[in-house]
């Protein structure tokens, strides 16, 4: 004698795993909004670079050691610069003045250049 709460069971397994195997591929798959296109660099990236180079200011010694020690957080913000969007990466430390140091980026991710002012 066949149950038919067996039947119905088996009937959606194959349907449930179809459902898993569609999610998961499609994150598996997934690129964010910009899909593969390249060019447009993204406050994420700035994020990246910036970081990178403001490893290389304080292991360079052109940043002290306590921008290292007393970082508390970092913000990326854009600006709007001669008509153009400009990326701002900034790192903020709780002791010494200055507190914060500036890294800009153009939108196309290059180096614009560094400060303590912000400007």
């Amino acid at each position: 004698m066949v149950h038919l709460k067996n039947i119905t069971r088996h009937k959606f397994t194959p349907i449930s795993l179809g459902v898993l195997f569609f999610i998961f591929t499609t994150l598996a798959l997934a690129h964010g909004p910009k899909g593969h296109s390249s060019g447009d660099f993204t406050a994420l990236q700035a994020a990246k670079k910036g970081i990178g180079l403001y490893d290389r200011l304080v292991s360079s010694g052109k940043l002290e050691e306590s921008w290292e020690i007393d970082l508390i957080n970092i913000e990326i913000g854009t600006q709007d610069k001669g008509g153009k969007k400009e990326y701002i990466v900034k790192f903020n430390r709780r002791h010494s003045e200055p507190r914060t140091v500036y890294i800009f980026f153009s939108e196309n991710g290059e180096y614009k250049g560094s400060n303590f002012t912000g400007k």
